[in-house]
């Protein structure tokens, strides 16, 4: 009875635990809904590209459309609707449904939740199943749920608990239809090559390696996995489409990797192990790290290499993904990429998106080691949990970016809308570029731009674009090679702006040995430059600065260029 009694006890507990950290994650999310375009997020691979992208998208008329159809407003039309992705997202109708800000917060609160009951399950199931454990679970789930992911990845690292809490149910022999309907969804809010092709050979390895070692087929282990490829393959026919059909030679075509010299690949693995990466931050340098270090002694000191064989195969794991992530660029891998053109069209490097998963497993199994070490531990352990959300609380996107433009400030509807009302014709008869400032901006305010930054369009287009900034990029041998061997920020680069996009209205920086080719812009249909600094030889260039723009909404200064 007593027993009993004890077992309710800590049910409770458990329960009161789970309620407070969802509390916890609203707090948390809480910016986002409260602020709405007030709120400061992510720039980079965000602001600068995917939201303005799926605006363009539904705005286009194509969210729908077929595999050969093209988005009319960037690059005269030379843009495949492919490269935007699959309408079978989830992200892409809240987009198409909501206005900005809310399809945002609404999608970082789904991914939150569900990062944290797919780690909670897990952690409860197959890692950290003791009663006694429940604040170990409770607490590593809720910091997962809180890490600063990427945020149109959607679930495609914050899913791969939930995954693989079904996949080791499945393979357990469990039956039930809540494995599969896992399997089925997560490829709907989630992305084949930005996380999960790397957790589904992971997971294929995983059966290999149970085969060799005698535990037999089991077949519906390995059929659940073909099962979501399969799914994805389904989800994702653009992206297979484009793969196996589409032989037009694209950006991504002139994109080279294997350019670091061995000591920096060195470098760049013990950076990845200490800091991460900015795709997958897991804020892991401050608390977890040193705790994963703790633990490992106590493992070495009491010998308990079997006993925790999970602990520290995932710390080996671990350390190897940061070497795999760092020596796939070292130039070693030269005569492999020049045979095998995929090793440069594809980023290998990507398992290391693994690393949020292996990161918080240790973390959770490094604290339940040191709550083995006696009382004392057992004090403690509560205060590293908190000791790292707290940590995490500081890494808020409203904390994190306070002194970058808020999402009203960086797409300046107000201000584009005067300068759109100033060239008073229609948008598609004319085509802009920007100095300064990221495309993305026009974009979202409805204008064609011959600037673009996207991972996927026509090498031709890149070659032709590039005329117009030859001789800049002669000048500049950091923005020449991140245009050519990359190209997928097709921007207007100037050698004395390098590779920065975003000057504000109180920079004191101006151009003033701009060389553009304009004959070659106004070949392609370019009009008007947006730039937001002032050119002091636009006159050389072909340009007449026609009108300033200002706005107290806006983080910018629009000069905006016309040419002769």
């Amino acid at each position: 009875m007593r027993c009993k009694l004890l077992v309710l006890k800590e049910r409770d507990k458990e329960q009161t635990l789970i309620l407070a950290a969802l509390v916890i994650l609203a707090l948390f999310l809480s910016p986002l809904f409260l602020l709405g375009e007030d709120a400061h997020i992510r720039v980079h691979d965000n602001l600068d590209s995917n939201l303005a992208w799926y605006k363009v998208l539904v705005e286009s008329g194509e969210l729908t459309g077929s595999i050969d159809a093209r988005i009319p407003q960037i690059i005269n039309g030379e843009l495949q609707r492919n490269a935007f992705g699959t309408e079978f997202s989830v992200i892409v109708w809240l987009y198409a449904l909501f206005p900005t800000m809310i399809a945002y917060g609404l999608s970082q609160a789904l991914t939150r939740f569900v990062a944290f009951i797919g780690m909670y399950l897990l952690l409860k199931k197959h890692i950290v199943p003791g009663p006694q454990l429940a604040v170990i679970r409770v607490g590593t789930a809720l910091a997962f749920a809180m890490t600063p992911f990427w945020p149109s990845g959607m679930l495609s690292t914050l899913g791969m608990p939930m995954a693989l809490w079904a996949f080791l149910n499945i393979r357990q022999g469990e039956k039930s239809w809540k494995n599969y309907l896992v399997l089925t969804l997560l490829p709907f809010y989630s992305s084949l090559v930005l996380g999960f092709f790397f957790f589904l050979s992971a997971m294929g390895l995983f059966w290999l390696t149970d085969l060799i070692r005698g535990k037999g087929w089991n077949w519906r282990f390995l059929i659940s996995i073909a099962y979501m490829a399969l799914i994805y393959m389904l989800v994702e026919y653009r992206l297979f489409y484009s793969f196996l059909f589409d032989h037009e030679p694209n950006s991504r075509d002139e994109y080279f990797h294997a350019r670091l010299s061995l000591l920096h690949s060195i470098r760049l693995t013990f950076k990845n192990f200490v800091l991460g990466h900015t795709h997958v931050l897991t804020v892991h340098t401050l608390v977890i790290l040193p705790i994963l270090l703790i633990a490992f002694y106590y493992i070495w000191l009491n010998k308990g290499w079997k006993r925790e064989k999970v602990f520290v195969f995932l710390f080996a794991f671990n350390f190897l993904l940061s070497a795999w992530y760092a020596f796939w660029f070292y130039k070693g891998w030269l005569p492999l990429t020049e045979r095998f053109h995929f090793l440069d069209t594809f980023n290998f490097a990507r398992y290391h998106f693994l690393r949020p998963l292996v990161l918080y497993l240790l973390f959770a199994l490094g604290l339940g080691i040191l709550w083995g070490q006696g009382k004392a531990w057992r004090k403690i352990v509560p205060l590293l949990i908190a000791a790292q959300i707290l940590v995490l609380t500081f890494s808020n996107e409203e904390i994190v970016y306070q002194k970058k433009p808020t999402v009203e400030q960086f797409y300046a509807e107000e201000q584009f809308m005067e300068i759109k009302e100033h060239i008073g014709l229609p948008q598609e008869d004319y085509r802009v570029a920007s100095i300064g400032l990221h495309p993305a901006i026009a974009q979202y305010n409805g204008f064609y731009t011959l600037d673009t930054y996207n991972n996927f369009y026509p090498l031709s287009y890149k070659r032709e674009f590039r005329k117009i900034i030859e001789k800049e990029l002669a000048k500049n041998k950091t923005i020449r090679t991140y245009f050519d061997e990359w190209g997928g920020r097709c921007y207007l680069f100037t050698d004395e702006l390098g590779k920065h996009y975003m000057f504000k209205k109180k920079t004191k920086k101006t151009l003033k040995n701009l060389e553009l080719n304009i004959d070659a812009f106004k070949n392609m249909g370019g009009r008007y430059i947006f730039s937001s600094v002032p050119i002091e030889n636009a006159g050389s260039n072909g340009l007449f600065l026609e009108e300033v723009f200002d706005s107290k909404s806006s983080a910018w200064k629009i000069y905006l260029y016309k040419t002769l």
